[in-house]
């Protein structure tokens, strides 16, 4: 290597630009700060990030003899010079932390990766520096480390999701939570593996790119598309835009979205279930208050289930048990509108109840019955003399004082989930209050109630 920078682009000529302009062009645009030395350890090549790091220009640090007097103490000098040489003979590059000199008069420890350069005949020719602040290169390991942990071992699910709104990149525990392998995910529509709920995300995606981070995370609610059928699923979402740090635009292309989440589905539904348990007690606390204020026993019981459908059923139907063991209809919801639950004027005729009904099937049983819809089929409801529409019922038989007073049937509309074992228990309670209140009005008799 010699001192000129011309003897060393001969070999990287553009037609009308010097080489010697195209190697100083190259060099003052590099974001790494660079310096050259010959065998001898002169400096040959410095460039602007230097100057920037060390405030020396090329002009006064290009010739001089080592760092010796103004880059580096006399006392720490000749072995960085030393350290810096070597290179020319080891193989690879060789990493140091030196502490330089500012022209101002200040320390400051830089990194360096050194590596030899050889002549044309193979000989050593000097060395080539580049460095930076010491900081300034633990702050990019430290990124390039936290990047590599979130992909590899995070307790949270990271995608880098490209200005198409398809996944460039995915971790382990995104690929697990969306059910496939992560290579398998890359550039696929999200809409392929997420099918209700997927507008809801792409349009938190869209919106991060056009108007930046959101202040909080958001729980987004999304129905999976896999080998083991579809799963309903809640994710905890935060979105970072991602632009890049080389741009130097006001307002650089966003690259794409940092799309971090963690399935906190068991939490939701936890919470869900201990609100919706908290407000059925609740309705029950105001029912029995309320219920204790009527006069009339047929009337508490229509209170009592007034209260129970809300949140709960769409209709209800009490159906009275005669001593033949029929049933006839006492009480029902409105089948058209909302409205309260009120007395059937049945006229004492019973319900012809084919013999599979449920409602038959839980007074001989003594127990709650549920049913549900097939689909296809459209009469369901009506062939067992339910209000047109229903999907979902459940049956319970109403005791009081060791009898079957008759079968309240809950009702819901397809648009509500079946009924669980804990629906039925709630409706046992509501159950009980109702043939409670029934049981009074039998003791009284017609007209017992006021």
């Amino acid at each position: 290597m010699s001192g000129s920078a011309s003897d060393t682009a001969d070999t990287a000529r553009v037609p009308g630009v010097p080489g010697a302009d195209l190697l100083a062009a190259l060099l003052d645009g590099m974001d790494a700060a660079l310096c050259a030395l010959d065998a001898s350890g002169t400096v040959t090549h410095w460039n602007r990030e230097a100057e920037r790091i060390l405030g020396w220009t090329a002009r006064e640090a290009v010739g001089r003899p080592g760092f010796d007097g103004w880059a580096a103490r006399s006392a720490d000098a000749g072995e960085i010079r030393a350290r810096l040489l070597r290179a020319m003979s080891a193989p690879g590059r060789q990493v140091h932390e030196f502490a330089l000199l500012r022209k101002d008069g200040g320390r400051v420890l830089v990194r360096t990766q050194t590596a030899g350069v050889r002549a044309a005949d193979g000989r050593p020719a000097g060395v080539y520096c580049a460095f930076s602040e010491v900081h300034t290169q633990i702050d990019l390991e430290r990124s390039l480390a936290l990047s590599e942990a979130l992909f590899t071992d995070a307790a949270w699910g990271v995608v880098l999701v490209d200005v198409d709104l398809r996944p460039a990149v995915v971790n382990g525990y995104a690929a697990r939570a969306l059910g496939t392998a992560r290579g398998s995910l890359l550039g696929r529509p999200l809409g392929e593996l997420v099918t209700q709920g997927v507008e809801e995300l792409e349009s938190a995606l869209q919106h991060v790119l056009a108007a930046g981070s959101p202040p909080e995370p958001a729980d987004i609610w999304v129905t999976l598309r896999g080998a083991r059928g579809e799963r309903r699923r809640c994710w905890r979402c935060g979105f970072v835009r991602l632009a890049s740090p080389l741009a130097e635009e006001p307002e650089p292309v966003p690259l794409g979205v940092g799309w971090l989440f963690q399935d906190v589905t068991e939490a939701r539904l936890a919470e869900q279930d201990a609100d919706r348990m908290r407000f059925r007690w609740s309705q029950l606390h105001r029912a029995g208050a309320a219920a204790a204020e009527c006069e009339d026993p047929a009337r508490a019981a229509a209170v009592l289930l007034d209260f129970a459908l809300a949140g709960f059923a769409d209709h209800v139907l009490v159906d009275h048990a005669t001593p033949e063991g029929r049933l006839v209809r006492a009480l029902a919801s409105p089948a058209g509108a909302p409205g309260p639950v009120a007395p059937v004027a049945s006229g004492g005729i019973p319900l012809r109840y084919p013999a599979t009904h449920p409602a038959l099937q839980a007074l001989g049983r003594q127990g709650p019955t549920r049913a549900s819809a097939t689909p296809g089929s459209p009469r369901w409801s009506t062939d067992r003399l339910w209000p047109a529409g229903t999907a979902h019922a459940l049956c319970l038989p109403l005791r009081a004082r060791a009898r079957t007073l008759g079968i309240a049937t809950f009702l819901r509309t397809p648009s509500r989930p079946a009924f669980e074992r804990e629906d039925a228990v709630y409706a046992e309670t509501v159950a009980a209050r109702v043939a409670a209140a029934l049981d009074v009005g039998e003791a009284l008799g017609p007209g017992g109630g006021g």
